[in-house]
């Protein structure tokens, strides 16, 4: 898929010094939505443009690459939210009936389900930094009716993680590599990526057991304060 998708995206790229943002924001909502879109091929190129001075704004490295990471993680909550919003209305029998039709079959769902189930609404961070299941498990949220707010809270932090991630070694690859091809650039960044996913979801899991940790002691510190307080319950 990415093979073919890269001489289009080549034109694209051209006008990143111009509509770059336009296009990320674009791309990742297409991404994080049922429509599958690698996001390799956008934030990558985003951030080896920007450390290139070939991003809006133009010659401001910093600049550019900041305004990349921050609307691809606005593109990918807008994708979140419409998988969510389409799920929590249609509801599950729609959706396993016609989702095939719309990129969405059954053992796709069947799958994202499950791992919901099992792991609960925190999968809505470590599953943004999965191939393929990235896309889908905003669905079982939406079908669910996971709380809004803890939704976009995760999902925005699983997505800021990977958007960063994948700025930076695209930003990486500019300032250490001038002579690289569009196809070479996505190439080598994936094969970066597969190599050290590993790493990058272990990453994510000692982050989420920081929060759960001092979330745990700041709901139980303040259990604790109430029941000191005359009348607390």
């Amino acid at each position: 898929m990415i093979d073919a998708l890269i001489p289009y995206l080549e034109k694209a790229a051209a006008l990143a010094p111009t509509w770059g943002p336009l296009l990320v924001l674009l791309f990742m909502t297409i991404e994080s939505s049922f429509i599958p879109f690698p996001s390799e091929v956008v934030m990558i190129p985003a951030g080896f443009l920007s450390a290139r001075g070939e991003f809006f704004p133009a010659g401001n490295h910093w600049g550019a690459l900041i305004l990349a990471i921050l609307l691809g993680v606005t593109g990918s909550l807008l994708g979140a939210f419409l998988n969510y919003w389409l799920s929590w209305k249609l509801g599950r029998p729609f959706l396993h009936r016609w989702g095939k039709y719309f990129f969405l079959p059954p053992p796709r769902l069947e799958r994202a389900e499950e791992i919901f189930r099992e792991y609960g609404d925190m999968t809505t961070f470590v599953c943004r930094l999965l191939p393929v299941i990235r896309q889908l498990i905003s669905i079982p949220a939406g079908i669910s009716g996971m709380h809004f707010g803890r939704f976009t809270f995760f999902t925005a932090a699983g997505a800021a993680l990977w958007v960063v991630f994948l700025s930076g070694l695209g930003f990486w690859f500019g300032t250490h590599t001038r002579e690289m091809t569009y196809a070479q650039l996505v190439h080598k960044g994936k094969d970066f990526v597969s190599a050290h996913l590993l790493w990058i979801l272990l990453g994510a899991l000692v982050l989420l057991a920081v929060y759960v940790w001092v979330h745990r002691r700041v709901v139980g510190g303040n259990k604790d304060q109430e029941r000191r307080i005359p009348g607390g319950q």
